[in-house]
């Protein structure tokens, strides 16, 4: 695919410059024909003509075919969502092709590399058949590794780790995930102290708004990850009964008293649909019928809206801004119409299925039919 604007570029510098096609023609010493194929995208002009264009017209040959190496954070950030959309709607292999065209254009640009290495992780799994996910995580761990080799940012190359390390789960590389994570993840590193240090600074300098806002950050973010590991947790204990409702009796008041239901809907959906299939391993089904209404619940709560933004409430409200500034935005990792497809599809498993003709359960499966 051609990113290239030479075209659109040439039309508009000849313009600006008040010159005909056969001005510009005899300048380079080509036909006005070949001029005109160049300005409607019919043919593009030799590559030894290019410095010659570019010092008739003063400008970079960067500038004149429309060369940009590095992208900015918006455009990015509608990359992400054009190619999300475009997994929801077109098909799998075409989208894939494309991301893998932009990635070679953009190839030294690392926070665009980043996020498609996140656009492959959430959409992968839409791959026709094993080989070719593993294939693609395959290609993720190698861009990761490209990213944290090669980029400055410290920053960057850590979460490209981070990122590389998930891909290796995934493909049960567990060895793998653990030489690339120990370190990050040290427990007794100064590095995991960096939070609660600089809150202390922001207060000593009397910058009190900025301490708010990373004070419930850390906070925002301690809490997810609670419910996220809790989740997990269920899912390590899903034969120990015992285990499972003790972790959902406690985690239960902390989704409560921090109002995660409205929230982060999405967070809780999860939860509620692990601790579901706990108690259908069990063959509960009155309690597996009480955690899915609340998991329906939750996705009737996420998709009432148009689009999945993350956001605060009036507790959690100075996180906006950090928010917008996240690579993404307050955009989420996959398209709604995606997320909407597997959602509907979820109460399918085959842990489910004692619930079979339980009218309770067809009507949850219809509630989540119908969401829209």
């Amino acid at each position: 695919m051609n990113h290239f604007m030479i075209a659109d570029n040439l039309v508009r510098l000849r313009h600006a410059k008040k010159i005909t096609q056969e001005q510009l023609a005899t300048f380079v010493g080509v036909t006005k024909a070949s001029v005109s194929k160049w300005e409607t995208g019919q043919s593009t002009p030799d590559i030894s003509l290019l410095p010659l264009l570019a010092a008739f017209f003063d400008i970079t040959i960067d500038s004149l075919i429309g060369y940009q190496p590095q992208l900015s954070k918006e455009q990015i950030q509608k990359l992400y969502q054009d190619f999300a959309a475009e997994f929801a709607d077109s098909p799998f292999e075409e989208v894939m092709e494309k991301t893998n065209d932009y990635v070679k254009q953009y190839y030294s640009c690392y926070p665009f590399l980043f996020q498609i290495g996140i656009l492959w992780l959430n959409h992968y799994t839409m791959a026709p058949d094993k080989n070719r996910q593993e294939e693609i995580l395959l290609s993720l761990c190698k861009l990761c590794s490209h990213i944290s080799q090669e980029s400055n940012d410290r920053n960057m190359a850590k979460d490209a780790i981070v990122l590389q390390a998930i891909a290796h789960v995934q493909l049960g590389n567990a060895q793998e995930a653990i030489e690339l994570l120990e370190d990050l993840e040290n427990p007794f590193s100064l590095a995991n102290q960096s939070g609660d240090i600089l809150i202390k600074a922001y207060l000593t300098a009397g910058k009190t708004k900025q301490a708010k806002q990373s004070l419930q950050l850390n906070m925002f973010q301690a809490v997810l990850s609670l419910v996220g590991n809790a989740t997990t947790y269920l899912a390590l204990h899903t034969q120990n009964l015992s285990m499972c409702e003790t972790t959902i009796r406690r985690i239960s008041p902390v989704i409560e008293a921090y109002e995660l239901n409205v929230l982060n809907p999405n967070s809780v959906a999860v939860f509620s649909y692990q601790a579901a299939i706990c108690y259908a391993l069990h063959s509960d089904a009155s309690k597996t019928l009480a955690y899915i209404e609340q998991y329906v619940s939750c996705l009737a709560n996420l998709f009432a809206t148009k689009t999945l933004q993350l956001h605060g409430d009036s507790y959690f409200d100075h996180l906006e801004d950090w928010f917008l500034q996240m690579a993404n935005g307050s955009n989420p990792p996959r398209n709604r119409a995606t997320v909407l497809k597997d959602a509907k599809l979820s109460l399918e498993h085959p842990a489910f299925a004692f619930l079979k003709d339980n009218p309770a359960y067809e009507t949850y499966k219809r509630r989540l039919s119908v969401l829209n």
